[in-house]
């Protein structure tokens, strides 16, 4: 099933060209302290489970509605880098990328968190936050968690996932920390909609693409991941307790580069979908640059 956030916080199931609103099937009263994690997605296991009729449900036409990312409140964002060879090969032979580190494996660097803040949807406005400075795209398949984890054996991690999404990891280029680098505003972009595990098959095998004014630059699997779905999650919730909502990026193929304003991303994951977004200049003093 298709899940989506939609129209300022709308939840809706989308089915072929329709989206059909079932947000008043969650419970969105605020209570204070909130427990870690999104409370939709929190509850998201409990309503599919006791069975949503579609065709009592009101519709709208997908093409009319706005897109919202698919989580709105994880309680954390963490990224793999360097999860797959070929990328750690253009790393290392890129000075801009490499900033004069040699990347190993991912195991030698570990995990990095980028600043909730950064989550857009495919439908918001993406600005450079350096008119001077290299901004890259970078293609994921992304991990939603569906129920707290903490010390999660990888045989048991698949039953953890609420669903997988695609995304952006917007990079800054430098030599300061990556949650420096891919934490200014806008750069975690994801989207179109939240898609449950029974629709995706192996998320160990799936196509990604990205195309930046309609030349492709990335294309690869996820077959080509060095740490697997199931391999992250283990990896992830023996450091971090993961809560509902929380989002895992799995890392980047190779050929990733430079964007700048004007340019147009278009970006899918198979069995996900599509997502597109414009590159816009840098503020600079609250004025485009």
């Amino acid at each position: 099933m298709k899940i989506c956030r939609f129209n300022h916080d709308r939840i809706g199931v989308v089915q072929g060209n329709a989206v059909h609103d079932i947000t008043d099937l969650f419970d969105r009263t605020m209570s204070w302290p909130a427990e870690p994690g999104d409370a939709i997605i929190a509850q998201l296991g409990a309503v599919l489970e006791s069975g949503i009729d579609i065709d009592v449900r009101p519709s709208l036409d997908l093409s009319t509605v706005v897109l919202e990312s698919p989580v709105a409140r994880p309680h954390k964002i963490m990224g793999a880098p360097v999860n797959y060879h070929a990328h750690i090969e253009e790393a290392n032979a890129d000075p801009e990328i490499n900033a004069g580190k040699t990347f190993t494996t991912l195991e030698a660097y570990g995990l990095f968190l980028k600043a909730n803040s950064s989550l857009i949807g495919p439908n918001e406005p993406f600005r450079v936050a350096f008119a001077d400075r290299r901004t890259d795209h970078e293609i994921e398949l992304v991990i939603v968690i569906g129920k707290t984890a903490r010390h999660v054996p990888r045989e048991k991690a698949l039953d953890y996932v609420a669903g997988y999404t695609a995304g952006l990891d917007m990079t800054v280029r430098g030599k300061e920390t990556p949650c420096y680098r891919k934490s200014p505003d806008g750069y975690c972009v994801l989207g179109p909609w939240l898609v449950t595990p029974d629709e995706i098959g192996d998320p160990d095998d799936l196509a990604l693409s990205l195309k930046v004014n309609g030349d492709t630059k990335q294309e690869a699997r996820t077959s080509l991941l060095i740490l697997g779905v199931a391999r992250l999650i283990e990896y992830a919730s023996a450091l971090y307790t993961l809560h509902p909502g929380d989002v895992i990026m799995t890392g980047t193929p190779a050929g990733v580069g430079p964007v700048e304003p004007g340019d147009v991303i278009d970006a899918s994951v198979e069995n996900i979908g599509s997502l597109r977004i414009s590159i816009l200049p840098a503020l600079l003093d609250g004025k485009a640059a």
